[in-house]
């Protein structure tokens, strides 16, 4: 078997056992959560008899390693269960959901990434310039403030004093004009897109900085080309490796993370979803919930790697 195959196929084993460790901590993380969900349906007023007979009707007397391995085999056939509190299908209130979320993360990951990667090749180009001072203190102070005290800034001037935004994003359309659907995911993708840009431009800066360190730099800058031949045809090729990982690594956050922005701005996607089946003592959805959140971030993270070991002669022949 090929070196690189073998490598590959590595790193697909380990994100698939890192899978399977991840569903067993998400299942024992809503054992534990606090609540009745029998309570949560029924009310403060169902008499004992009726708690214990609809524990009985939804399962959850059964011992947690008998349901454990019911939930696993469920999942392996695409069976994410029924909610407990509605008694519909997940897998069908997930699917708009993801797809709502997917939307967001896509175009917030649209704007965030070419920028962050601009930004950061701008910070070199001047390094200890008021360019590059400029975008460090941003991209600083936005890294240093939490999502939802963002989030509700740019709701309050953008979306109630200056009426150029929807204040929140219930108004999302899902079949309208994609302009419609564009405006109104206007303020969280905005929030969005500051919370993982100073994460990716200092990144992307300091990957190019280390590799402009190196001799065949020096080289290309004794043959007498500019800075910014310098940068784009052999500082940034070179660099690669770690911006793609730092890329992946934020476009997951961007899938997971949308959790609080997503519950700020009343955004119908699967942050908002896990919340409201939290609240609800809804135990299998807050399971589909985490065990589709960890899939997308440990996907993230092995095509990552892959693209890594692809990218980097080192990776690829160890030896």
């Amino acid at each position: 078997m090929p070196l690189i195959i073998k490598l590959l196929a590595q790193r697909i084993a380990l994100g698939l056992l890192l899978l399977f460790l991840v569903s067993g901590l998400i299942f024992a993380g809503t054992i534990i959560l606090p609540g009745d969900v029998a309570q949560s349906i029924l009310g403060q007023s169902a008499t004992p008899e009726a708690l214990a007979n609809l524990r009985a009707e939804l399962g959850v007397n059964e011992p947690a390693l008998q349901r454990y391995f019911s939930w696993l085999g469920g999942l392996l056939q695409g069976d994410l269960g029924t909610a407990l509190t509605s008694g519909r299908d997940i897998g069908e209130s997930i699917a708009q959901r993801l797809s709502n979320t997917l939307f967001l993360a896509f175009w917030s990951a649209i704007v965030a990434v070419p920028l962050a990667i601009f930004l950061g090749l701008l910070a070199v180009r001047f390094i200890n310039r008021w360019p590059d001072k400029l975008v460090s203190a941003v991209t600083l102070t936005s890294i240093s403030i939490p999502e939802f005290l963002i989030g509700y800034v740019l709701m309050f001037y953008f979306g109630v004093k200056l009426g150029w935004f929807y204040p929140t994003a219930t108004a999302f359309i899902h079949d309208g004009p994609l302009l419609d659907k564009l405006e109104a995911i206007a303020l969280p993708a905005a929030t969005l897109t500051l919370v993982v840009l100073a994460h990716m431009m200092r990144m992307t800066r300091a990957a190019i900085l280390n590799v402009m360190q190196s001799a065949y730099i020096e080289t290309a800058e004794l043959k007498g080309l500019n800075g910014f031949q310098v940068i784009f045809r052999h500082a940034f090729p070179n660099a690669v490796a770690p911006i793609v990982n730092v890329v992946m690594l934020n476009l997951a956050y961007l899938v997971v993370g949308v959790v609080v922005v997503e519950v700020v701005f009343v955004y119908p996607g699967m942050g908002q979803y896990l919340v409201d089946s939290v609240a609800k003592r809804d135990v299998p959805v807050v399971q589909a919930c985490g065990i589709i959140f960890a899939a997308v971030y440990i996907g993230m993270n092995m095509i990552a790697d892959i693209v890594s070991i692809l990218s980097n002669p080192r990776l690829r022949h160890p030896k």
